[in-house]
């Protein structure tokens, strides 16, 4: 089913947040977060780069050919961040400076490239727009949040404003690596639990929106034809999230199929993969008298 504009533009802010319910980007997000100020400036720089490059991927997606399209996209989002960079250091010189390699780094930040893969290459222009400015939020969010917890508790300040220093001992293993991984575990703790459960319906209902196209393509390349002189065995084939295989029979199918189907070739098998978010989803289509 088709999104609207909100879910879109939601979708990265809670359900399917890049840091703490995709997992994506951690190695900045730990590195950056011990400063509030810092949390912001990176997360404006992911939104902005994030964007821009979705939405000039998405308007070359007919363009640019298949077997070169990762090189594409990075030099697309090396362009934008190179922007971002130089801007920085003109105006924001001692953020560019907390922000040090980060900043270049994210020209192969997973979250990046993943929504160009995932999401820019496969939709309109102003779709494209509205995951990169959902999924910017969210991380941006997530940085805030993080860094705002380090600084506090390592420190006594958010912002650089004194809130507990002088009163209370700062935890200084908070700004340090060791905190950071930490409060990281703490709000995967809280999200995954809370969001976890939608991503995991989500991806399920991709599972058999797969399995259905699958089965419409068979019909529309005339692979399969309505017949009442013999069946059709259909199963589908996927992996679980271990690795293992899954075999679901026809009857088990969250939607029907047809009675009866013939070959139009008197000996045929085809399988229809489909590459996922998760591992990939098959149709495997057998005859039998």
């Amino acid at each position: 089913m088709k999104k609207s504009k909100l879910q879109i533009l939601t979708n990265g802010i809670i359900r399917e947040n890049p840091v703490l319910v995709l997992v994506l980007g951690t190695c900045p997000t730990l590195a950056i977060s011990t400063q509030a100020i810092n949390g912001i400036g990176m997360g404006v720089s992911v939104l902005v780069v994030l964007t821009c490059s979705n939405i000039i991927i998405s308007a070359l997606k007919r363009i640019i050919p298949d077997t070169v399209r990762i090189p594409c996209y990075i030099v697309v989002i090396a362009t934008f961040v190179t922007i971002v960079q130089l801007v920085m250091k003109a105006y924001l010189p001692a953020l560019d400076q907390a922000l040090g390699v980060y900043i270049p780094l994210i020209v192969v930040n997973c979250i990046i490239l993943g929504r160009a893969e995932a999401f820019a290459n496969k939709n309109s222009v102003i779709d494209s727009a509205l995951d990169g400015i959902g999924m910017g939020l969210g991380y941006t969010l997530t940085a805030t949040v993080m860094a705002c917890i380090r600084e506090l508790l390592g420190s006594g300040t958010v912002f650089g404003l004194a809130v507990t220093a002088g009163k209370i001992t700062p935890f200084t293993i908070m700004v340090m690596a060791p905190g950071g991984f930490f409060v990281f575990g703490v709000l995967i703790a809280i999200a995954v639990p809370t969001f976890g459960k939608n991503l995991e319906r989500a991806r399920e209902a991709a599972d058999v929106s797969n399995l259905r196209s699958a089965f419409s393509e068979a019909v529309a390349k005339n692979l399969l034809e309505p017949s009442d002189d013999s069946k059709v065995t259909i199963s589908g084939v996927k992996l679980s999230s271990s690795g293992a295989l899954e075999y679901v029979d026809a009857d088990d199918l969250p939607f029907s199929l047809p009675a009866s189907f013939s070959f139009s070739k008197a000996t045929y098998s085809a399988t229809f993969n489909f590459s996922t978010v998760r591992p990939s989803v098959a149709l495997s289509v057998t005859s039998s008298d």
